[in-house]
Parts: structure tokens; sequence; C-alpha cells
């Protein structure tokens, strides 16, 4: 098949090579190419003669809603040495925590190995299966502490120590790609919901991130960088919204069932730190939150903030697992009117200081003997939570974290992939 309208570049990253249109793309509509379907059209000429390992998930679909591994595997032109599924796992049968143990699939037959795992064993799996090129290609929603973006790290680290190939199908930030908000991680709060130093909103893709991590952060672990590739989307812009790019939505992991919880999400998720019900076990995760005490005296009080592109109805709900499961819990929904002007992370932490003025009887969870709290983890910065127990206004939270995100938004301008033209 001949090679139409692509190139390779030279990408910021030391050591990275980005394919993609040699012009703006021309998409009819508001219609994005995702980096499988630019791959998929160039008969997968990328991964000609090389045994290819597949870090995936149920998000990694054509817009026919078929799987690029069954894809691949049919058309004869991939040798997959074997698959890889991240937290939930490869067909996604698995809640947060937890990855897919070994199997072989039963569609293609090949052997799906489970990759929620540190970077000693990812390599342990990757040479024992003879892989020579690490594809990635999962939905991610945007926040930092969605893991899959450092699944995405340790196997870079891992290719880099290894001297493989790695290469990234690029997909959109659903939330838009247009800044970066909220909290950096500190490292000493580093977990494996925030590996390294990136915003709580990161505004970049997963391809664009690749290429930060693998410039910055995977020399600093092992020594090198990795041989990176990056396979960019065709027809996306920076605030284009998710529904706006034509491609389907399939649930990037149980609790995420549509993109506006994935708007909510970077904001939202702080109330896994709380006593407070996040959602999960409903409908409606990260936008029902509340707790058995609660009632309309929260939801008046937060629309009385005026916060933009938010409302709150009061709501009452019983969670069947997680969280105060199978009790009434009050408390409120989030209703985005403007959801792209909206700011997830300001309109958590406004609901959580006002949550404990008036029920101050629920507190953090997971404070364990040595003083750890999930906040400081979720947020990345010990000095967000120190505030916030203050009691400090709303501005006052926000300005703690104001120095690192100016100097996070500088590296990540090096590092961005698309444009608005």
């Amino acid at each position: 098949m001949k090679r139409r309208n692509l190139f390779i570049t030279s990408a910021a990253a030391a050591g990275t090579a980005v394919i993609g249109p040699s012009a703006p793309a021309r998409a009819r509509g508001p219609k994005v190419k995702t980096g499988i379907e630019v791959l998929a059209r160039d008969g997968f000429r990328e991964l000609s003669g090389q045994r290819v390992g597949m870090i995936s998930n149920p998000t990694g679909v054509l817009p026919d809603l078929t799987h690029e591994v069954d894809l691949m595997h049919q058309s004869g032109k991939v040798d997959i040495a074997a698959v890889y599924g991240p937290e939930h796992g490869f067909r996604g049968t698995s809640q947060a925590g937890e990855g897919e143990d070994f199997f072989t699939d039963p569609r293609t037959g090949l052997p799906v190995y489970n990759a929620y795992n540190d970077r000693d064993q990812m390599a342990d799996l990757l040479e024992q299966a003879g892989v020579e090129t690490v594809v990635f290609d999962i939905q991610d929603v945007g926040s930092r502490f969605y893991t899959y973006i450092w699944t995405m790290y340790l196997v870079l680290e891992a290719a880099a120590s290894l001297g493989l190939r790695f290469v990234v199908l690029d997909r959109p930030n659903p939330i838009t790609g247009t800044e970066a908000t909220g909290p950096v991680l500190h490292e000493e709060n580093a977990t494996f919901v925030g590996l390294k130093p990136i915003a709580q909103r990161h505004g970049m893709t997963v391809g664009e991130l690749a290429t930060l991590f693998n410039a910055r952060f995977v020399p600093e672990a092992v020594g090198d960088s990795a041989d990176l590739t990056v396979v960019r989307m065709e027809g996306w812009k920076r605030s284009t919204p998710f529904d706006r790019t034509g491609l389907p939505w399939v649930a990037p992991s149980p609790n995420m069932p549509t993109p506006g919880t994935a708007e909510l999400y970077p904001g939202t998720c702080l109330f896994e730190a709380t006593a407070l019900s996040e959602g999960r076990g409903t409908t409606q995760p990260f936008q029902l939150l509340g707790a058995p005490e609660l009632d309309h005296e929260w939801a008046l009080a937060l629309n009385r903030l005026g916060l933009s592109g938010v409302g709150f109805r009061e709501a009452y709900f019983k969670p069947v697992f997680s969280k105060w499961a199978g009790e009434v819990c009050g408390g409120a929904e989030v209703q985005t009117d403007a959801p792209h002007r909206a700011d997830p992370i300001r309109t958590a932490l406004a609901m959580i200081l006002e949550q404990r003025r008036l029920f101050p009887q629920y507190g953090w969870r997971s404070q364990d003997g040595g003083g750890s709290y999930w906040l400081d983890k979720l947020t990345g910065n010990t000095a967000v939570r120190l505030a916030v127990e203050a009691g400090a206004p709303l501005d006052e939270v926000e300005s703690v974290w104001a120095e690192d995100l100016a100097a996070f938004r500088e590296l990540r301008a090096e590092h961005l992939l698309y444009g608005e033209d």
C-alpha cells in the first residue's frame, strides 16, 4: 500500500519520532482519526517485521468498534507476541485497584499478561514473550491520578532498559488539551496514582505525555530514553471536546461511563480521600457525592457560591458497593451546565470546604498510623490539605500550587504535538 501524507520528524523529546500529517489535517466536519486509524490506513507498515507487545484495554477500538488487537491479528500483517492489560484488565473485567490474571484470549488465542506491575516485572514479561516493539493504545481521561498513563511510563522505562522500541497510538484528551490546572505532584507523595511531577489536570494527550516522560523522567530512572514513536491523530485540535470528535465513547474503566464523568473527575475524584461517597456503586460516579448525615444545606450553600459552569442539586442515593454501601446518603449531584468552562478542581475544593464547614463529622479517609493521608497522594501536595484544614478561602487554597503549576506549564509547552490550526 502506498504511504500517503505521512512523515517522521524529530520531536522535542530525545529519541522520539512523530508520525502524522505533513500539513494540518482537514477532517470532514468534526471527525478525528486516532493513531490506530492512521496506522491501519498505512497497512501497519510501522510494525512490519517486529514482534509486538500490545498494551490495550476495551477502549482500543476503531470507529466501527472493532478492537485493534482483533483487527491486527486477523490482518496477518502484525506479529503480536503478547497482549498486556492495565488496571481493570485488557478485556475490562476487574474493578478499581485490580488487574487481570494471565489468560489466553479466547478470540485470538494470544497470551494476555497483567501490566498493572512495576518496571522490573514488566521487563521480565516483555522479555519472556520476545517482544521487540511495545505498542500502547488506551483512552486516557486527562487526570494525573488515572493509572493508565503510569502504566505507560513504567513500560517506557522497561523498554528503555531493554533497548525496545515503544509506539504510542494517540487518542484525544476527552476534556480538551487547552490548559494544565491544579496541584503538581511532589515526589514524596508519589504512588501509582501519580509517579512524577505533572499537574492534576495535565492538558495533554497520551502521545504528548509519552514525549515528556521520555525526555525528562525516563533518563533519570534508567539512564537513557526509549526509542519512542508517536502515531499522531488527524483532525484533533486542543479545544475539541470529545462529543465533537465523532469517535465512540467506550468506558475506559468501570466508573467512567460518560465523557461528562471525565469532565468532573479531575476534581471530584478528591472525594475518594474523604469519608463521603464519591458515587462509586451508583450510576453517576464522581457526580453524586454524599454521606448518611448530609442534607439539602450542602447544595444550597454550594449554589450560593456561583461557581462557573456548574450547579448543584440536592440528592439522595444508596450505593450498592464501596463507601456507605446499602445506606441512604444525602448530598449533592454536580451538574455541568457549561462543562468546558467549569473548573473541576476548584469546584471540588469548594465542595470539600463547604462540607467541612457544615458537616465537620466527616473527615479524611485513609490516615495510617504514620500520618499519611490519601488526599496528599491525590493532590500530590500536602500543603493543599493543610490549607483546607485551616479553613483557608478557596483562592488561598489554589495559590498553594501556583508556582509549581507555572513551572509545569513551561515544561508541558515543549512537548505539545497539536495546536488549534
